[in-house]
């Protein structure tokens, strides 16, 4: 690709730095902004694949328990958003909301990558191809990390439910 913009270095770094803020923020806030009800279920984007084998796979491959703790967390950094850091409780409403906000950070990470080509703009080519390494190495971490996470907490909050329905279908019986 052919770059259409020449800037000079000292521009152009200070101008990827700036866009990759942009463009973090800007899909953080988009999907901030987005009804909770469109993070209620797993769509296609969001469904556990056999492959992922309910999470594990990102465990084998990535060792993804080991560090997961250590990624940032959006939502403290910006001030705004539900912290997936650490879980708050164990109840299944606070379950059933980091579920759902575990698919809305995957989201915000599929869209703080899609500008990555952009870069080819103003960079030189290898500039561009190691913007769109960037956009991999910062949020794949993140995906991964969601996609590890989630299938294990549904798993807990289907448990919990079938036992749930056990217990309350044994009361019944006189």
């Amino acid at each position: 690709m052919l770059r259409l913009i020449e800037l000079s270095s000292v521009f152009t770094l200070v101008l990827d730095f700036a866009a990759w803020f942009v463009f973090h923020m800007a899909a953080a806030l988009i999907t901030l902004n987005m009804p909770d009800r469109w993070f209620d279920s797993d769509h296609w984007l969001y469904q556990t694949r056999n492959w992922e084998r309910q999470g594990q796979i990102w465990h084998q491959l990535f060792r993804v328990r080991y560090w997961k703790e250590r990624l940032p967390d959006g939502a403290q950094m910006i001030g705004r958003g539900y912290a997936k850091k650490r879980l708050r409780a164990t109840h299944d409403e606070e379950l059933a909301r980091f579920v759902q906000e575990s698919r809305r950070a995957e989201l915000t990470h599929y869209l703080a990558m899609l500008p990555a080509p952009l870069f080819f703009l103003w960079n030189p080519a290898w500039a561009g191809w190691f913007m769109i390494g960037y956009a991999l190495v910062a949020n794949a971490p993140c995906i991964i990390a969601q996609r590890y996470n989630r299938p294990r907490f549904k798993k807990l909050l289907e448990k919990r439910a079938l036992g749930t329905k056990i217990h309350s279908s044994s009361n019944d019986t006189p």
